[in-house]
């Protein structure tokens, strides 16, 4: 009974959140709600026995990259709120946007297997433990788009350095 009243309110404050900061007009308001949600989500790994990634989830995501958002908030030094309506007007969007998401909430209900049958089983996972088994996943199975991920996020970091060694040479610092 713990189980599923402890997922039913990490599920509801991730949802809850997740809302939350992508409609909050401040963008400090906003990468706040999204820490919540970052660190609700290590509490969902650490509900499956993922001490590992709880960890990582917490520190890499809630900690440095939230970190980085901010960073980049406060280079882009933005002097008041944006005064613009956040969401688009037209209700054709909105229902077309609605009907899309329950297509795919109900392709993911009805495609859904509940036993999975792959390379790593929980008996391999027990056995050499979460770590070990992520390792190997990550690092044999998914080292390409590993990579790929990672100069996808030197990207940002490289243009925010770029950003801010032109306004220090154009004296607008």
């Amino acid at each position: 009974m713990l189980p599923k009243v402890l997922f039913g309110y990490f599920a509801m404050v991730i949802l809850f959140s997740g809302i939350a900061g992508i409609t909050r007009k401040n963008l400090v308001y906003s990468l706040l709600w999204i820490l919540l949600m970052l660190i609700h989500i290590g509490g969902l790994y650490l509900m499956l026995n993922a001490e590992f990634l709880a960890m990582v989830q917490i520190i890499v995501y809630a900690g440095a990259i939230l970190v980085m958002f901010l960073f980049v908030v406060f280079l882009l030094n933005l002097k008041e709120e944006v005064k613009q309506s956040v969401f688009i007007r037209s209700w054709q969007t909105r229902l077309y946007a609605s009907f899309l998401l329950l297509f795919f909430a109900l392709t993911g209900a009805f495609t859904y297997k509940k036993h999975y049958s792959g390379n790593y089983t929980i008996e391999l996972i027990e056995k050499q433990g979460h770590t070990k088994t992520l390792g190997l996943a990550l690092f044999n199975d998914y080292l390409f788009p590993f990579l790929i991920l990672g100069f996808i996020l030197l990207v940002p970091l490289i243009g925010v350095g770029i950003s801010a060694l032109k306004r220090k040479t154009n004296g607008t610092s």
